[in-house]
């Protein structure tokens, strides 16, 4: 078992927290504020749970400068009062950063009983592989 220090659990909690007004947001038509409170708590959240050192590291890398710039840009976008354009630019943003890591996260999916077998569908598998040799590219 893994075993979390306790600003790790707080992160945790603030990670949650972030996602569920980040969704709750967008399920009411982009509420600005619950928006803006699910980003901050959601930043907030990552740097606990990953330490503020390897957070400014991981953000500010020379080559996601751009997917940085987009993610945190949303952010500041959605706390000035536009929330769908905020939106849209944190989820590409979103996406520029993390796509390393959807390849690991949907092969470790597919070790899931319903999920592999729906992840395993050609159309679906096709769309990994092809996001995986986007990401070997950069």
């Amino acid at each position: 078992m893994i075993s979390l220090t306790d600003s790790q659990k707080i992160g945790m909690g603030l990670t949650g927290f972030g996602v569920f007004f980040l969704f709750f947001g967008m399920i009411l038509f982009f509420d600005k504020a619950l928006l803006a409170i699910g980003n901050i708590l959601f930043v907030s959240g990552l740097s606990f749970v990953i330490g503020l050192e390897r957070t400014f590291r991981f953000f500010f890398q020379r080559h996601k400068v751009k997917a940085t710039s987009f993610f945190l840009g949303g952010v500041l976008v959605v706390l000035i009062g536009w929330p769908i354009v905020g939106v849209v630019l944190e989820i590409y943003g979103f996406f520029l950063l993390f796509r390393g890591f959807f390849p690991v996260a949907v092969g470790f999916m597919r070790r899931v009983p319903v999920l592999g077998s729906l992840l395993s569908l050609p159309g679906i598998t096709a769309l990994v592989d092809k996001i995986g040799e986007s990401n070997t590219m950069v």
